[in-house]
This record gives structure tokens, sequence and C-alpha cells, in this order.
């Protein structure tokens, strides 16, 4: 039972995540400059979710949902508190080399019960697993997270910067396994649009912008063999270089809207 069950979650991963990469030449209605719209505007088409301790596919309450043209994450629909319900809206097909743009700005305030670090906080997921590759109750997919934040008051924060669940990355020549990397940023306050960029070259350059300033470059990304999810999905094939996969926009507690989700894929 035990090889059945990796040889289907090695065909979900590697048939989706890590195959079939689109390039320039393949992607679809990209305009005369190359740009594809991810997002339509009108509704979540071409997109997954995945909630954890819900099934893919299963957009609980509402979390991810399209008003006036923009992508909303929200949670006045959740029964009580949030309860760890972390969820990712995941674009069905996955990318390896590719210019990522985004407008986001963080609404409102924290769901009730969400963590303290989880305040103003969200993100975009890259080189990513696939939704049905990760089981009911796994909280974040294994990817390399570029941080969305805000700032609140006085406080100083600096979004896009860089989280790894599952995995690592190198920096300077030498591979940087602690969790966080945060970037060079400005802070931006709840309620306003920020503009994110994402350069991503495979496992050779992945560069993020904020307003159009270069604030964090790393390369050599690659999963942790230490971390759970991550040995499961090596268990069934998958190679410890990651050189693309899914992309997602997260949902972790704090309303947050999301306009303009655009990309560009390169060749290599």
């Amino acid at each position: 039972m035990d090889r059945i069950i990796l040889a289907l979650l090695a065909t979900i991963f590697l048939g989706f995540a890590f195959t079939s990469i689109a390039t320039a030449a393949d992607a679809p209605d990209a305009d005369a400059d190359g740009w594809v719209e991810l997002f339509n505007g009108k509704d979540l088409s071409g997109w997954t979710p995945k909630i954890a301790g819900y099934p893919a596919g299963e957009n609980y309450a509402d979390t991810f949902r399209v008003e006036d043209g923009v992508l909303k994450v929200g949670y006045d629909k959740y029964d009580g508190e949030f309860n760890d319900r972390f969820g990712h809206l995941f674009y069905n097909q996955p990318f390896s080399n590719y210019i990522l743009r985004l407008e986001y700005r963080m609404m409102g305030d924290q769901m009730s019960g969400g963590a303290n670090w989880a305040r103003a906080n969200s993100g975009i997921m890259i080189h990513g697993q696939t939704p049905e590759s990760m089981p009911l109750d796994q909280s974040f997919p294994v990817s390399i997270e570029v941080q969305l934040l805000a700032g609140q008051g006085d406080e100083t924060r600096t979004t896009g910067n860089l989280c790894t669940p599952g995995t690592h990355v190198v920096r300077d020549g030498k591979l940087y396994t602690p969790h966080i990397v945060n970037s060079t940023s400005e802070t931006y306050p709840v309620g306003e649009w920020v503009d994110v960029e994402v350069e991503v070259h495979g496992d050779k350059l992945i560069r993020h912008k904020i307003n159009g300033k270069t604030v964090l470059e790393y390369s050599g990304s690659q999963l942790d063999e230490k971390d759970r999810d991550a040995q499961r999905l090596i268990a069934a094939g998958a190679d410890k270089q990651v050189t693309g996969g899914t992309i997602s926009l997260q949902s972790e507690s704090h309303p947050v809207e999301f306009r303009n989700v655009r990309l560009k894929p390169l060749e290599e």
C-alpha cells in the first residue's frame, strides 16, 4: 500500500510541478510583450484553492473570492476563530523561468485566533508543490515564499522578504538554512497598494523587487531533506534541486487583496 501511495504522489507531484513547465513560446493569451494575465478580474478560473483541513479544490467559507475586479482573501464567513486554516490559491500551470508581477494590499484587522506573526502577513509561493500533492492538514506547500507584510502605526516592517517552507536557498555562495531573510524594502502601511515583482531563473537566480527596487536576491533553491513535507516529496521521486513549480497566493488570517496578477515566461 505504501508503494502505491508513493507512486501516486510521484505522479501527482512530478507530473504537474516539474514537467510541462510553460515557456514563452507556449504561454496562453500573451500580449505583444509576452505578458499573460493570470487573474481575469471576474472569477477564479485557472486557480485551485487548498485550505488546511479541506481537500484541494474546496474553497472553504469563500476564503478566496473576486469582488469589483479584485482577488480578495476574507474570513467573514468563517465559523468562529481562524484555527490554523492556512490557505493557498494555486495557479494551475507551473512555471520555471519567468517574471511575475502583482499588486497587493493588507486590509482591516486580523481574524480572531490568528497567530501574532501572521498579522498583516501574506505571501506569494513560488517553486511550489501542487495542491493535490498536499496531505489534508498540511499548512503550507513546500515552496519558496515571497513574504508580503504591512506595517501598522510607527513600526518598521520590510516586505518582499524570503521564507522557506520545506526548502533552503544559497546566499553569498553558501547554503542558507534560517527560515526567514528580511529584504531591504521600505515599510508600507495597511491599506496601501504595493507593487511586487519576482524574477525567477529556475534555481540559478531569484530576485524580489518592491515598487521597482530590488530588495533581495538568492539562488540554489532546493528541498530541505530534514523537513517532513519535503521528505515526503523526495520519497516520491522529486529532485532535491527545485527549478520550477506552482505559484500560489496565501491566506494566513489577515484580509488581503490582489490585483493585476501578470506573468511573463522567460526563455532558459
